[in-house]
Protein backbone atom coordinates (compact mmCIF):
# COMPACT_ATOMS: atom_id res chain seq x y z
CA UNK A 1 0.00 0.00 0.00
CA UNK A 2 1.50 3.48 -0.92
CA UNK A 3 1.47 5.89 2.05
CA UNK A 4 2.02 10.10 1.49
CA UNK A 5 3.08 11.92 -1.37
CA UNK A 6 5.69 14.56 -1.20
CA UNK A 7 6.94 16.79 -3.58
CA UNK A 8 6.29 14.09 -6.17
CA UNK A 9 7.80 11.42 -3.96
CA UNK A 10 5.70 8.03 -2.67
CA UNK A 11 6.43 6.91 0.03
CA UNK A 12 5.57 2.92 0.83
CA UNK A 13 4.96 2.58 4.27
CA UNK A 14 3.64 -1.03 3.92
CA UNK A 15 5.71 -3.86 5.94
CA UNK A 16 8.52 -5.71 4.38
CA UNK A 17 11.15 -8.19 4.94
CA UNK A 18 14.15 -5.31 4.56
CA UNK A 19 15.40 -3.52 7.13
CA UNK A 20 14.10 -0.35 6.31
CA UNK A 21 9.99 -1.05 6.36
CA UNK A 22 9.96 2.80 4.41
CA UNK A 23 11.11 3.11 0.81
CA UNK A 24 11.04 6.18 -0.97
CA UNK A 25 10.81 6.19 -5.40
CA UNK A 26 10.81 8.57 -7.02
CA UNK A 27 7.55 9.53 -9.59
CA UNK A 28 9.49 10.04 -13.42
CA UNK A 29 8.29 11.58 -15.93
CA UNK A 30 7.52 10.25 -19.38
CA UNK A 31 10.90 11.67 -21.21
CA UNK A 32 12.60 10.75 -18.30
CA UNK A 33 11.80 7.33 -17.88
CA UNK A 34 12.36 6.54 -21.63
CA UNK A 35 15.99 8.92 -21.27
CA UNK A 36 16.85 6.09 -18.98
CA UNK A 37 15.72 3.23 -20.74
CA UNK A 38 17.32 4.12 -23.70
CA UNK A 39 20.71 5.02 -21.73
CA UNK A 40 20.31 1.20 -20.45
CA UNK A 41 19.62 0.09 -23.78
CA UNK A 42 23.03 1.36 -25.19
CA UNK A 43 25.25 0.96 -21.92
CA UNK A 44 24.23 -2.47 -22.82
CA UNK A 45 24.93 -2.60 -26.73
CA UNK A 46 28.47 -1.08 -25.72
CA UNK A 47 28.40 -3.77 -22.99
CA UNK A 48 27.72 -6.53 -26.02
CA UNK A 49 29.83 -5.19 -28.63
CA UNK A 50 32.92 -6.92 -29.76
CA UNK A 51 35.18 -6.00 -28.16
CA UNK A 52 33.07 -5.19 -25.32
CA UNK A 53 33.38 -1.16 -24.44
CA UNK A 54 33.59 1.50 -21.75
CA UNK A 55 31.96 4.43 -22.14
CA UNK A 56 35.01 6.79 -22.20
CA UNK A 57 35.81 4.60 -25.36
CA UNK A 58 32.85 5.38 -26.91
CA UNK A 59 33.07 7.74 -29.80
CA UNK A 60 30.45 9.21 -32.27
CA UNK A 61 31.10 6.07 -34.73
CA UNK A 62 30.14 3.78 -32.37
CA UNK A 63 26.48 5.82 -31.62
CA UNK A 64 26.43 5.57 -35.56
CA UNK A 65 26.84 2.33 -35.21
CA UNK A 66 24.34 2.22 -32.44
CA UNK A 67 21.98 3.57 -34.58
CA UNK A 68 22.18 1.41 -37.64
CA UNK A 69 21.66 -1.68 -35.34
CA UNK A 70 18.47 -0.25 -34.50
CA UNK A 71 17.02 -0.24 -37.93
CA UNK A 72 16.40 -3.88 -37.55
CA UNK A 73 13.41 -3.12 -35.16
CA UNK A 74 12.68 0.19 -37.62
CA UNK A 75 8.60 -0.01 -38.30
CA UNK A 76 8.84 2.63 -41.06
CA UNK A 77 8.79 1.03 -44.45
CA UNK A 78 11.78 3.18 -46.69
CA UNK A 79 11.66 2.63 -50.51
CA UNK A 80 15.12 1.67 -52.09
CA UNK A 81 16.40 3.53 -54.98
CA UNK A 82 15.11 1.40 -57.45
CA UNK A 83 11.80 0.15 -55.69
CA UNK A 84 9.03 1.02 -58.38
CA UNK A 85 7.15 2.93 -55.51
CA UNK A 86 9.89 5.03 -54.41
CA UNK A 87 8.78 8.46 -53.42
CA UNK A 88 5.05 8.03 -53.10
CA UNK A 89 3.81 8.48 -49.70
CA UNK A 90 1.14 5.91 -49.87
CA UNK A 91 2.04 3.08 -52.11
CA UNK A 92 -0.32 0.94 -54.16
CA UNK A 93 0.98 -2.38 -53.38
CA UNK A 94 3.13 -4.02 -50.84
CA UNK A 95 7.23 -4.37 -52.08
CA UNK A 96 10.16 -5.93 -50.50
CA UNK A 97 12.25 -2.06 -49.42
CA UNK A 98 13.33 -2.70 -45.36
CA UNK A 99 11.40 -1.71 -42.64
CA UNK A 100 13.97 1.16 -41.03
CA UNK A 101 13.54 3.84 -37.98
CA UNK A 102 11.93 6.67 -38.74
CA UNK A 103 13.90 9.76 -39.03
CA UNK A 104 11.63 11.71 -35.76
CA UNK A 105 12.27 8.20 -33.79
CA UNK A 106 16.49 8.45 -34.28
CA UNK A 107 16.30 12.08 -33.55
CA UNK A 108 14.24 11.75 -30.19
CA UNK A 109 16.54 9.00 -29.43
CA UNK A 110 19.92 10.89 -29.80
CA UNK A 111 18.34 14.04 -27.83
CA UNK A 112 17.21 12.02 -25.06
CA UNK A 113 20.85 10.39 -25.34
CA UNK A 114 22.73 13.29 -25.52
CA UNK A 115 21.40 14.31 -22.27
CA UNK A 116 21.87 11.36 -20.85
CA UNK A 117 25.05 11.02 -21.04
CA UNK A 118 25.75 14.33 -19.42
CA UNK A 119 23.35 13.58 -16.60
CA UNK A 120 25.27 10.51 -16.07
CA UNK A 121 28.44 12.32 -15.54
CA UNK A 122 29.96 13.20 -19.12
CA UNK A 123 31.55 16.07 -20.11
CA UNK A 124 29.22 18.08 -23.38
CA UNK A 125 32.13 18.87 -24.84
CA UNK A 126 33.38 15.04 -25.37
CA UNK A 127 29.41 13.71 -26.02
CA UNK A 128 29.81 11.39 -28.80
CA UNK A 129 25.95 12.12 -29.18
CA UNK A 130 26.51 15.73 -30.16
CA UNK A 131 29.44 15.42 -32.38
CA UNK A 132 28.82 16.58 -35.94
CA UNK A 133 28.98 13.21 -37.79
CA UNK A 134 25.87 12.28 -35.80
CA UNK A 135 24.06 15.02 -36.65
CA UNK A 136 24.85 14.67 -40.70
CA UNK A 137 23.86 11.12 -40.03
CA UNK A 138 20.26 12.38 -38.77
CA UNK A 139 20.26 14.53 -41.67
CA UNK A 140 21.06 12.10 -44.48
CA UNK A 141 18.13 9.81 -42.87
CA UNK A 142 15.81 12.19 -42.74
CA UNK A 143 16.62 13.61 -46.22
CA UNK A 144 16.38 9.84 -48.05
CA UNK A 145 13.48 9.32 -46.24
CA UNK A 146 11.95 12.08 -47.02
CA UNK A 147 12.75 11.46 -51.07
CA UNK A 148 11.65 7.61 -50.58
CA UNK A 149 8.45 8.00 -48.64
CA UNK A 150 7.71 11.19 -51.08
CA UNK A 151 7.16 13.59 -47.21
CA UNK A 152 8.46 17.08 -47.49
CA UNK A 153 10.74 17.73 -43.74
CA UNK A 154 11.55 21.27 -45.09
CA UNK A 155 10.83 23.69 -41.79
CA UNK A 156 8.25 25.84 -41.78
CA UNK A 157 8.81 29.36 -41.34
CA UNK A 158 6.72 31.51 -38.64
CA UNK A 159 4.71 33.96 -39.84
CA UNK A 160 4.59 37.37 -38.17
CA UNK A 161 1.40 37.74 -35.73
CA UNK A 162 -1.36 40.36 -37.29
CA UNK A 163 -1.92 42.82 -34.36
CA UNK A 164 -5.20 42.24 -32.57
CA UNK A 165 -7.86 43.73 -34.01
CA UNK A 166 -8.45 47.59 -33.08
CA UNK A 167 -5.20 47.66 -31.87
CA UNK A 168 -2.83 50.65 -33.52
CA UNK A 169 0.33 49.63 -34.29
CA UNK A 170 2.62 52.53 -32.93
CA UNK A 171 5.54 54.09 -34.75
CA UNK A 172 8.56 55.73 -33.77
CA UNK A 173 8.12 59.32 -32.91
CA UNK A 174 10.69 59.93 -36.14
CA UNK A 175 8.22 57.93 -38.20
CA UNK A 176 5.01 59.49 -37.37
Amino acid sequence: MNGPVSDGVIVDDSSSNSASSSVAAVSLSRYESQKQRDWSSFLQYLERHQPPLALPQCSSAHVLEFLQYLDQFGKTKVHVTGCPFFGLPLPPAPCPCPLRQAWGSLDALVGRLRAAFEVNGGHRDTNPFAAHAVRLYLREVRNFQSKARGVCYDKKRKKPQPPPAGHKATLPADHQ
